[in-house]
């Protein structure tokens, strides 16, 4: 049975009770992270995931608040013994600032560092990042300040699109059409952003059942949230909280 634990669920900056978004799918055969902040071995730790067992990283974007703990995964899981190979997705601009941060901590003379194998993602819609039997998952280019990839993910029991961050656009709705759930951010209105209303108003266009927004300032009230959403959205809504997991 699959699942998607909410690692952090707050926008640029956190407290204590909301670390930057990072989310994992987990399946039978793939654990897979998406974005990496804060101290991801801690964040593991007290979801009660084994940071060895994840098998793929893809980073949406490269913004401080959704790449920042990487050298810290890398690492640690390195000091850890790890010996599987590890699969990193991102766009082509993205994966070479990645190895240009890591470069700076001389990782390449890091002695007995497991294999990455980095997956460079043409700038095209519907890009196929991972097939098996138990998940499927696609990525497009949205639309956010730098270039940034939203996902739908596609297991035996549903599909479900997370937007990342993104202004609404056309290649959303597409990416996202006829989802059972559309995890999508509501940071507020602004440039390369979208509002609880906007992404209500998305859910309401695309045909999801079901609305989680996630990215969002950590001292909002919920129910405020979920009110402004529902103005243009007849599904049920929720506000995604650290640590929540969703059964698919």
């Amino acid at each position: 049975m699959a699942k998607i634990i909410f690692l952090g669920t707050a926008k640029a900056v956190p407290d204590k009770d909301h670390e930057n978004t990072h989310i994992l799918i987990q399946t039978n055969d793939r654990v897979i992270m998406v974005d990496c902040a804060g101290n991801p071995v801690v964040r593991l730790d007290q979801a009660g995931i084994d940071p060895l067992s994840i098998t793929d990283l893809i980073i949406t974007h490269f913004h401080p608040d959704h790449v920042s703990g990487l050298p810290l995964l890398l690492m640690d899981m390195w000091l850890l013994g790890r010996k599987e190979l590890l699969n990193i997705f991102g766009l082509k601009g993205v994966i070479d600032r990645v190895v240009k941060m890591m470069e700076l901590y001389d990782w390449q003379d890091w002695l007995g560092f497991y294999p990455v194998d980095f997956h460079f993602l043409p700038d095209h819609e519907r890009m196929s990042l991972i097939d098996t039997e138990e998940i499927k998952v696609w990525a497009s280019p949205l639309c956010h300040m730098v270039p940034s990839i939203g996902l739908r993910m596609q297991f035996q029991e549903g599909v479900i699109c997370y937007s990342s961050d993104t202004a609404p656009c056309e290649a959303l709705f597409r990416l996202a059409a006829d989802v059972d759930i559309l995890i999508h951010e509501s940071t507020g209105e602004g440039s390369g952003h979208s509002s609880p209303e906007q992404a209500g108003e998305i859910a309401q266009r695309v045909g999801a059942a079901k609305l989680v927004l996630i990215h969002y300032p950590p001292k909002i009230d919920p129910d405020e949230w979920v009110r402004k959403a529902k103005k243009h959205f007849q599904g049920g809504v929720i506000v995604a909280k650290d640590f929540m997991t969703i059964t698919i």
